[in-house]
Order: C-alpha cells, then structure tokens, then sequence
C-alpha cells in the first residue's frame, strides 16, 4: 500500500495544530501535511514534528489562509508582485520545518494571460528556489468555481511550458474524479508528472469506502506503478476523525524486511 499522510487541515480539528501532528503519529501515520499553517509559529511546528518523528509532506502557498480572500494569485497578472513576495515568505516557513512539496496556487484568473503569468511565476519560483519541490494542483470547478488550474492537460502543459525539475504535479483523486469522471484513466495519463497524491471519496469529501470512488483500486495502481511519494488523507471526516480511520487500520501490513 501507498506511504499515507494526514492531512491536519481536515482531520482532528478540534485541535490545535502541534496536537494535530501528535494525534496523527497515535494513529499509525508517517507524514503528516497542513495546507495553510501560518497562524501557528513554526517552531511550535518544528517541535511537534521532532518529537513524533513525522515528515512534513507539503504545505501551501501563498501565506496565510484564504479564507475569505484569495485562492493564490499565481495566475493573476495584476498580483505579480504579491506574489513574489509571498512566495518567499512561504519558502521561510517550509524551509523552518523541512517541507517537502510546497503547493503553489493559481488563483481566480482565465485567459491566456492568466496562462503566461503563471508560466512566468512558476518559472521564476522554480529558479528562486532550485532546492525545494513545487507543485501545482488541478482543482474542480464545482469546488472552486473561476480557479484557473481546473484541468490536468492545462497542468500537463503549464508543467512541460517550464520545464523545471523541481516542478511536479499534485494529484488529488477527489478532483479527477469530479473533473474527468474517470480516476483511473486521468491517472494513467498523468501519473509520471506526480510528485504527491490526496485523495477522499465522493459525494461529500470524506472517508474511503463512503461514496463512489473505488479508492482500493486507486491504491492500488499507485503500488504497481511504483509511486513511492505520500499519499494524503485530505478529506471531511463523516463523524469522529479516529472513528472514521477504519480504512487505515485495514491495510495490509508491509511485509518484513528480509
């Protein structure tokens, strides 16, 4: 089975965000990922990961949380400039507590400008930053309506357009299934570019085995196809998040070293 993370975003909410990375340790995970962790300070951060031994797998930029603002800014033309700037402040962070992915996204933008704005940002982020993974995300209009990244060829092509390799793609199944209706297929076209997977199952965006997607199979093409990065459990969790862990607990035990 893939290496899975928790998404701390979603799951133990009723916490704050260093006893999120315990509870994610308690309960048998190896990595965890919080999308907008700015408002916590990254030592306090630093601490927890050291004390569990967890990796950060990913973090997301720009600073701080959206919520109520904007969705990135990276295909924004007018925000070039915020961009830049926050792009560094997020590089501070994720270099404090040694993320690997540090997610960067598009923004409410369309157009072919939009499409050259984010070519020229990610290209300049890339060079910014040689040593540290970027990623770029397709997410579903129904989700995010007017994100300009809402289409894995467009993300295909954006990636090719700069040509970096420190610039791969996040693949979220929860997204392909709602952009493409078709998992498998978008996976097998796309899977080579991938550098970190999320997944939830739909309707809802919660737990695997709550909806239609088939996440086992899901799982595993990532085993047979030798996908050896995270795979993270972003999504709502139905009722209690330790309640709604049955998925994880019943995976198959890797088997012992010889």
């Amino acid at each position: 089975m893939p290496k899975f993370c928790a998404n701390l975003s979603f799951l133990w909410k009723d916490l704050d965000p260093p006893a999120r990375i315990h509870a994610a340790a308690a309960a048998g995970f190896d990595a965890v990922e919080i999308l907008f962790p700015y408002d916590t300070p990254a030592q306090d951060m630093r601490r927890a990961l050291d004390a569990t031994g967890l990796t950060l797998a990913l973090i997301n930029c720009p600073p701080p949380n959206y919520t109520g603002g904007a969705r990135g800014f990276a295909a924004v033309p007018a925000d070039r400039d915020r961009f830049r700037s926050d792009f560094r402040r997020a590089l501070r962070y994720a270099q404090t507590l040694k993320a690997q992915h540090l997610h960067i996204m598009s923004g409410v933008a369309e157009g072919d400008d939009a499409r050259a704005c984010l070519i020229d940002n990610l290209t300049w982020a890339c060079a910014e930053a040689p040593d540290q993974s970027l990623t770029i995300e397709p997410i579903n209009p129904h989700d995010m309506p007017g994100y300009f990244l809402n289409d894995f060829d467009l993300a295909a092509q954006v990636i090719d357009a700069v040509g970096a390799p420190n610039l791969g793609l996040q693949f979220d199944a929860y997204h392909a299934h709602r952009i493409t209706g078709d998992l498998a297929a978008t996976w097998a076209r796309h899977g080579a570019r991938v550098r970190h997977v999320q997944f939830a199952d739909h309707p809802g965006r919660h737990e695997p085995g709550s909806g239609e997607i088939d996440l086992a199979a899901f799982f595993t093409r990532l085993d047979a196809d030798g996908y050896d990065g995270w795979a993270s459990a972003e999504y709502a969790p139905a009722g209690d998040t330790d309640d709604g862990l049955g998925w994880l607990r019943d995976q198959p035990a890797a088997p012992a070293p010889k």
